[in-house]
């Protein structure tokens, strides 16, 4: 049987807390680029970092924070992670104002090319009338989207390359995952 593989997403409802972009522990951005924690790569972090509450409501396990969609779990879903998936997560302390609780930044440090262009529903491409040459020949569009589990080997968690707003869990760390009981996760198979 083939290994099937998840799409990790945040599960909106309302009433839920909404969380910011990472700032430093002066309230200053850590970086222009709010898409870094999801690059696919390790980060160099020199100091703790806080994630401010843009909108108050019910906290939960499983956060994207910010316009850079940036995961923040609690530290039982961050126990998980260390132990499944302990070479393919960079796991950062976090405070989140007015939370006893510890919560953790998750970076995935793989990016794999993976994508099953054939089997996933609709791929587009960046072509040279999108007028953005920098952007040639990668995704523009991914609906549908498959794995091919045969180009993913042992990783548990990653981000597929060229389309980075997705964060791919194993069935094995899925499983592991919802066995907390943590709130906030959605599941989507690909």
């Amino acid at each position: 049987m083939a290994a099937r593989f998840f799409d990790l997403s945040e599960d909106v409802q309302e009433g839920n807390w909404f969380l910011e972009d990472p700032v430093d522990m002066n309230s200053v951005e850590v970086e222009v680029d709010p898409w870094m924690f999801r690059a696919g790569k390790p980060i160099q972090m020199p100091e703790r970092l806080r994630i401010p509450i843009g909108e108050p409501g019910r906290s939960r396990d499983f956060s994207l924070a910010g316009i850079g969609l940036t995961p923040i779990v609690h530290v039982k879903l961050a126990t998980v992670l260390a132990e499944r998936a302990a070479a393919d997560v960079q796991l950062l302390p976090v405070d989140i104002p007015g939370q006893p609780d510890q919560y953790v930044l998750v970076v995935a440090t793989k990016t794999l090319r993976c994508i099953d262009e054939k089997a996933s529903e609709e791929v587009l491409f960046w072509e040279p009338r999108h007028n953005k040459p920098e952007k040639l020949g990668q995704y523009r569009s991914v609906y549908g989207m498959r794995i091919d589990p045969s180009k993913v080997g042992a990783t548990q968690l990653f981000r597929p390359w060229g389309w980075r707003v997705a964060l791919i869990v194993s069935e094995d760390l899925k499983t592991a995952l919802e066995q907390t009981g943590a709130t906030g996760m959605y599941f989507t198979e690909v």
